[in-house]
């Protein structure tokens, strides 16, 4: 919704410039998209003030913001900006950050690297200015303390969510996929943050029948093909063959190095998965270490291929941790933490 289309008075208005798709919004439009749907089901009138064509330009997102200096905003609603959209508002006293912009930059070079950290410059003024920053993990709320001077009691974490029941009814529409070989399932926007090539390193060390399957596109996905392997590169596909690999995989793998927190985690969980994953960020307050999920040092693929075939090897093990995934994923439910983001933002 353009800002200036907003019609009815709502108790919440969120602003975000973030792409409104998954293909360019990423895990953040996954997120927003969730939470104003969990809200709104609560009986919460939510507002989106959004670009009319969202793009991935950071010049173009920070012309959006500059419009809305002058905008008017209704009377007594609270104004919630995403990462650093509403900067230049206000009103807007509450900063929620998805992904912080200078963690990120850590992982990039040349002109990415740039990029991100003009924008975390942003960011860093935005959070400085804010009553109250949330954020979606313990691992995001130090970083914001650390890169960006926020005091501690200033931040509020509000992890993600994932409408558990909708999903587990999706998947079970999914077709399955007769006599398949054990298959690893890896969803990921490929940056370098994400480090698959990590992945396909220890894939490479499994037995030829494995098979991988990495759903997600980006500007490491040219040079993780050229290390060859097993891996089948899916790209970004519709959420119905989303759904299809989910329910088709053995084990899910995220081996990121930084995550602000990784909603696939969520949807890996809701699936019965059990998981692999760096010991890295904020992986290990998501998932249940040794209940529901193995853990690796960060970039070392002896140690992940030593527990993708520990998985692979022992069915038993992989059903015991299929359903304490999908016990786990309870506490993050959609309508628990919207409930938990309107307690976090109400309080004084």
């Amino acid at each position: 919704m353009q800002a200036s289309q907003m019609k009815a008075v709502p108790d919440l208005v969120f602003v975000s410039g973030t792409a409104a798709n998954v293909r360019q919004g990423s895990g953040t439009f996954v997120g927003i998209a969730a939470l104003q749907a969990s809200l709104r089901a609560l009986g919460s009138r939510v507002e989106l003030v959004a670009p009319a064509a969202a793009s991935p330009s950071a010049w173009r997102r920070l012309a959006f913001n500059w419009r809305l200096r002058g905008q008017a905003w209704p009377e007594g609603a609270a104004v919630i900006g995403f990462d650093w959209d509403g900067l230049f508002v206000p009103r807007s006293r509450i900063a929620c950050i998805k992904g912080v912009l200078a963690e990120e930059m850590q992982f990039e070079h040349g002109v990415p690297r740039v990029r991100l950290w003009m924008q975390s410059r942003l960011e860093r003024r935005r959070v400085r200015q804010a009553h109250r920053v949330l954020t979606t993990s313990r691992y995001a709320a130090a970083a914001i303390e650390r890169r960006y001077g926020v005091p501690a009691d200033r931040i509020r974490v509000v992890a993600e969510m994932l409408d558990v029941g909708a999903w587990e009814r999706e998947l079970e529409q999914a077709p399955v996929v007769p006599d398949r070989p054990l298959t690893i399932l890896c969803v990921a926007h490929l940056y370098p943050r994400k480090d698959v090539g990590t992945l396909l390193r220890a894939t490479s060390r499994l037995p030829e029948s494995v098979r991988l399957r990495i759903v997600g596109d980006g500007p490491e996905r040219k040079r993780l093909e050229r290390m060859g392997g097993r891996a089948s590169f899916l790209g970004h596909i519709p959420r119905a063959a989303l759904l299809q690999e989910y329910r088709n995989a053995d084990v899910f793998c995220l081996p990121s190095r930084q995550e602000g927190f990784g909603i696939v985690l969520l949807e890996s969980m809701a699936s019965g998965l059990p998981i692999v994953a760096a010991r890295a960020a904020a992986i290990p307050e998501v998932v249940a270490e040794g209940t529901n999920a193995l853990l690796f040092a960060p970039g070392d693929p002896g140690e992940l291929a030593d527990a993708l075939q520990r998985l692979l090897a022992d069915a038993r093990l992989r059903e015991q941790m299929a359903a304490a995934s999908r016990r786990h994923v309870r506490k993050f439910e959609a309508a628990v933490v919207a409930e938990q983001f309107l307690a976090a933002i109400s309080a004084g």
